[in-house]
């Protein structure tokens, strides 16, 4: 065959080939996973402390509205705060997302100023004086009872009241979960140290069952290994929508309020220099949002923190507790409520 035309012929074919070729190129940068047009708009990093099976959802909803691509690490909410500690000003974090205010006040020194138009969108109790950190959503301290075993009318007006010697290896607790300690924290504010570490006492007195955290505390609960437990609200809510309203527990909020009927949030700060310092106010904007507030009432059972959003079946709303007045940004005073616990022998 003559050199010159198996050179043209070679050609003809490579040149349209490549020309697929980069036709598929173009499609699949242009697409996103659902074969959609992209419109992406940068990336975002998020260090978050509440689990992927709770958030997850609507972060993904975030993406796909706003073409911004958000890059999550998921770990518990102190360990991912030594991490940004240890990181400082080389983190690639742009937004910290915590389950309790005691993440958000242990780095508090690292995160930005939140623009006053998203600071707003919540009242004011429910996040940072400083403007550092938003409350994303509430969640109210419970005690949680067995119903087959308790008439709620009997229980205690106050956490106070489980001092008493009738409650004597009927306790179940969490000591090491952070929303505990959130709640210690807040009785130390609230009634003293003194005072708070007379109920440690009381409490360990009485042979509490210790439980990693605050599931199986509910768990145990309904299954008759304690009668009571103390536990965020939005757990048992999980449960009735599992197990339907035959399961054997429900919560109680404190009658006469107290540290026991504390509303703790989670909430979510901006890293101080973050490289994507616009998608990070765009994020907490939408989780501020009417669409967001609702899929945390309807999916996690927890209490949206703007207007117009109602709370799930069998929530109270946040306005009806009992909720003692307390500057939340105070829990995140971690360090002196985890000395406290393991000088009573709470914590090894």
């Amino acid at each position: 065959m003559n050199p010159r035309f198996r050179k043209m012929k070679f050609r003809s074919i490579l040149i349209p080939a490549l020309a697929a070729l980069l036709t598929v190129a173009f499609i699949a940068c242009s697409s996103d996973d659902n074969g959609g047009s992209s419109n992406n708009r940068g990336d975002l990093v998020v260090y978050s402390g509440r689990s992927e099976s709770l958030v997850d959802p609507i972060i993904q909803r975030f993406k796909e509205q706003t073409g911004i691509d958000v890059k999550v690490r998921y770990g518990n909410t102190g360990s991912l705060a030594a991490t940004l500690l240890e990181e400082g000003g080389k983190t690639p974090a742009d937004v910290f997302f915590a389950q309790d205010p005691g993440g958000l006040g242990a780095i508090e020194s690292m995160l930005d100023t939140i623009p006053g138009d998203i600071l707003g969108l919540v009242p004011e109790w429910a996040r940072s004086p400083e403007n550092k950190w938003v409350g994303i959503s509430g969640r109210a301290r419970v005690v949680i009872y067995n119903t087959d075993r308790i008439d709620p009318a009997e229980l205690p007006d106050t956490l106070e009241g489980f001092t008493d010697p009738e409650w004597n290896g009927r306790i179940g607790w969490p000591p090491t979960n952070g929303s505990f300690q959130a709640m210690v924290t807040g009785m130390r504010i609230l009634w003293g140290e003194e005072r708070t570490r007379a109920w440690l006492e009381g409490i360990k007195a009485n042979n509490p069952v210790e439980y990693a955290k605050n599931t199986p505390t509910v768990q145990a609960v309904a299954d008759g290994e304690v009668d009571v437990g103390f536990v965020n609200h939005y757990y048992l809510h999980r449960f009735l929508a599992e197990e339907g309203d035959g399961f054997s527990a429900r919560n109680y909020y404190p009658r006469g309020g107290g540290p026991g009927s504390v509303v703790l949030v989670a909430g979510a700060g901006i890293i101080d220099g973050a490289d994507n310092r616009s998608q990070a106010r765009e994020f907490l904007t939408f989780l501020l949002s009417k669409e967001a507030q609702q899929y945390f009432a309807d999916e996690t059972f927890e209490h949206p923190l703007i207007d117009g959003v109602q709370t799930s079946a069998g929530v109270p709303a946040v306005n009806d507790l009992a909720r003692p007045i307390v500057d939340i940004s105070d829990l995140g005073d971690l360090k002196a409520t985890q000395a406290l616990l393991r000088d009573v022998g709470v914590l090894p």
